[in-house]
């Protein structure tokens, strides 16, 4: 039998050793047969015979009981004095240790990395359910407070005609007299449209809890599901009636509606519940915020300073009675939004205040609003700013004429929706479709519908804009612009969307607004492009309903990732195929990454990582990547400049050969010599768009576009010089005219002699004859 390992046994202590065979078996000397024989061990050393020892070097033909005292013979085959047993298996048992320990180290080290490794994806893992289950947004509750004092019942003094519909009047009949609405209603009817925008967009995770106030607090709704809908609110508030302008005003009270607020933010929502349930013993992880929208008729803003201490002050007697309850939460957050409502005609008594943090738990911010067209606008700017909704518009929408049914009409309808449907766009560069007191990109705006993206930070500034904005006087917002497109399509073709959002129109009842969700929701689709002035038509987006609701689908406008990819050299499967390969090449080469030593410096204190990135960003200031599009870097005269122009800093003899590539090429032009692709003049824009992008570097970089300028820009002498040269040809032009005009002039009184010399012979011929 052969062997590949002895060891020490742990468990018999009186045999010493177990042999470990090949075929995996423990056997214990004495269960061997036969005295211990011979090792015979090959020519080449104690050393290398202790390292073969693991191989099938080592014959076994028995085990003495004595084997402490045994010696090693001599094999006839060697030529080496073998030691004695003690000694190798001394030896043997030092080496197999150390082989041992190592091994030992190197799984504890596996294990070590193993556990850091599962540690940390627990980590990962814990923080993201943690993330996606505890941060209910303050989106997530939204407690409407309206007034119903009898100061409510007063008139907004924006008058509505009722006589506007009639078509044809018979005469001596009384036109209707316009009415205006109370500042009851116009609080109601605002409130319901903020309402029925919020359950278009989020029919599920986003609740309202609506509150009316008098001399008590009426709540018309839950948070139960199956209360979240207008017709639910409409059908309560139809039964609360109109303010009575009879009732004594000291009895009535808006703080009875907001305490009433504070508790219905206490009370646990299903959503939560499930949450709550959920994480079982941590339960407690679970947050609880919310909104209050106070709509009411404020004396001062000493009166409004009074209701956000009153909240303030409910806000913790209500949060120390959840600390012992089961059934309630106490309030992490609540921002409180002051809508001080005044009829027209009249000067407020409260002043606007932006978002101002009254507390830990309470902020509050105050819009002092007109009653009427004003507060509808207001409110529909809220609702996109409280919920991230941004607007689109869809412009030239075919309609037919009810008075003329041969001819149509373009109409345009506004839709609100989530406001990721223009990222894309965005990050496109596609604001110039964006209309609204400030057409541009700002943001982030404080997302709060989804926490996840607060959390990681998934968004950059440069990919939100801000929903909308409003004055007090227009309450103007902006929206991006979306043409119909024609032919339209069917639901039943395939599109490659990004996503898809519902909406919601502003306008609901317009006519407008009606036919669109009336002829989306018979089963057909909607293309919409971007408006463009000039260049083919970019179709972005695609209206369509699902299951009786509208959505907004966001299209790849940009190369499809199903599509073949271009090519770079065959030119199949593409359409661009003039790359510049070659240039591709030296740029990586240029901006390859090494492994920097820890000892090595910066002067300037930047890490080696963001060193490279600068370096990086240099260079892709300006680089075209279709031979095509570019000039300059297909003339060979123009390398030196552009390969120093990319340098952090320039040396004084970089600055002379980049003047002196720019003398080169006001020399080839005055030469007249031909260029690669396209004219002198698109050459030099070229070279001064790309200097500009560096320009601002060191003075050095400065003065490389100092001197393009002045090479471009004629000199006062060459001027001159060929305004002289200009009035040389003018004047030869002009003798040359002169010389050829006098020259007809001789040659005419030179025919007219002969003429007349002709005329008189004939007429002395004739006098002869006669």
């Amino acid at each position: 039998m052969k062997s590949t390992l002895l060891t020490p046994s742990l468990k018999n202590n009186e045999s010493g050793w177990l042999l470990y065979s090949t075929c995996g078996q423990k056997r214990s000397p004495s269960e061997l047969p036969g005295s211990y024989g011979e090792l015979k061990i090959p020519h080449g050393g104690r050393d290398k015979a202790i390292s073969n020892l693991s191989s099938d070097t080592i014959s076994t033909s028995g085990l003495k009981s004595s084997v402490a005292k045994e010696k090693v013979a001599l094999s006839p085959t060697s030529s080496c004095i073998i030691p004695s047993f003690e000694s190798l298996k001394s030896s043997v048992s030092e080496s197999i240790s150390e082989e041992a320990a190592a091994k030992k180290e190197e799984e504890r080290e596996e294990e070590e990395e193993d556990r850091v490794l599962k540690r940390d994806l627990i980590t990962f893992y814990t923080l993201y359910r943690l993330a996606k289950m505890k941060m209910f947004s303050v989106a997530h509750k939204t407690v409407f407070v309206v007034d119903h004092c009898p100061y409510m019942a007063e008139s907004s003094r924006q008058q509505v005609e009722c006589d506007v519909l009639t078509k044809s009047r018979a005469q001596g009949v009384i036109p209707l007299a316009p009415v205006s609405k109370s500042l009851w209603t116009c609080a109601v009817e605002c409130s319901m449209e903020y309402c029925r925008i919020l359950f278009d967009v989020y029919p599920k995770d986003k609740l309202v809890n609506y509150i009316v106030s008098d001399s008590e607090f009426h709540i018309l709704n839950t948070w139960r599901r199956e209360d979240q809908s207008t017709h639910e609110l409409m059908s309560a508030l139809a039964a609360v009636g109109p303010p009575n302008p009879r009732e004594d005003p000291e009895c009535c009270s808006i703080l009875h509606g907001l305490v009433a607020a504070v508790e219905a933010l206490c009370k646990i929502t299903e959503l939560q519940h499930e949450k709550r349930t959920a994480l079982m013993d941590t339960a407690e992880r679970v947050a609880n915020r919310g909104r209050i929208i106070c709509l009411t008729n404020a004396k001062s803003d000493t009166h409004v300073r009074m209701l956000e201490d009153c909240i303030q002050e409910t806000i913790s007697e209500q949060n120390k009675l959840a600390a012992g309850s089961d059934r309630l939460m106490a309030i992490q957050q609540c921002d409180l939004v002051l809508v001080h409502i005044y009829p027209q005609g009249e000067e407020t008594l409260v002043s606007d205040r932006p978002k101002k943090e009254i507390s830990p738990l309470l902020t509050s911010e105050v819009y002092s609003v007109r009653a009427g067209r004003h507060l509808a606008s207001k409110l529909n700017i809220l609702v996109q700013q409280h919920f991230d909704l941004a607007s689109t518009t869809i412009t030239n929408i075919p309609m037919k004429e009810e008075q003329h049914a041969n001819t149509s009409a373009n109409y345009d309808v506004e839709l609100l929706h989530h406001r990721d449907a223009h990222i894309e766009f965005f990050k496109s560069g596609g604001s110039s479709c964006i209309t609204g007191p400030w057409a541009e990109v700002v943001g982030p705006n404080a997302s709060e519908c989804d926490p996840i993206i607060d959390i990681w930070g998934l968004y950059s500034a440069g990919d939100l804009h801000m929903a909308g904005t409003s004055t007090r006087e227009n309450g103007v917002k902006e929206t991006m612009t979306l043409k119909w497109c024609t032919p339209r399509t069917n639901s039943i073709e395939l599109h490659y969307c990004t996503g898809a959002y519902r909406i919601s129109p502003t306008d609901v009842n317009s006519r407008p607004s009606s036919c669109l969700t009336n002829f989306l929701l018979n089963g057909r689709s909607v293309l919409l492009e971007q408006p463009r002035k000039s260049g083919s038509k970019v179709i972005s987006h695609m209206l369509s309903s699902h299951g009786g609701e509208i959505f907004l689908h966001v299209l790849n406008s940009n190369r499809s990732t199903l599509e073949d990819p271009p090519s770079i050299s065959e030119g199949c499967g593409g359409r661009v195929t003039d790359y510049r390969i070659t240039d591709f090449g030296e740029f990586m080469r240029d901006n390859r990454l090494t492994p920097v030593a820890e000892s090595s410096h910066d002067p300037s204190g930047k890490l080696p990582v963001e060193r490279a990135k600068a370096q990086l960003e240099r260079y892709t200031r300006y680089w075209p990547m279709i031979i095509s599009q570019t000039t300059i870097f297909n003339m060979q005269a123009v390398v030196p400049l552009a390969n120093l122009i990319v340098k952090e800093v320039l040396t004084e003899e970089d600055l002379l050969t980049c003047q002196k590539t720019i003398y080169n090429l006001v020399d080839m032009e005055r030469k007249n010599d031909p260029l690669p692709i396209s004219t002198y003049r698109i050459m030099w824009n070229e070279l001064e768009t790309l200097v500009k992008t560096h320009a601002g570097a060191t003075d050095r970089h400065q003065r490389v576009l100092d001197c393009i300028v002045a090479c471009r820009s004629k000199p006062p002498e060459e001027e001159e010089r060929k305004k002289r040269g200009r009035k040389r040809e003018e004047r030869e032009d002009r003798t040359e005219k002169n010389g050829s005009k006098e020259a007809e002039d001789k040659s005419w009184q030179e025919s007219e002699r002969r003429v007349r010399r002709f005329l008189s012979a004939c007429a002395a011929l004739t006098y002869l004859l006669l």
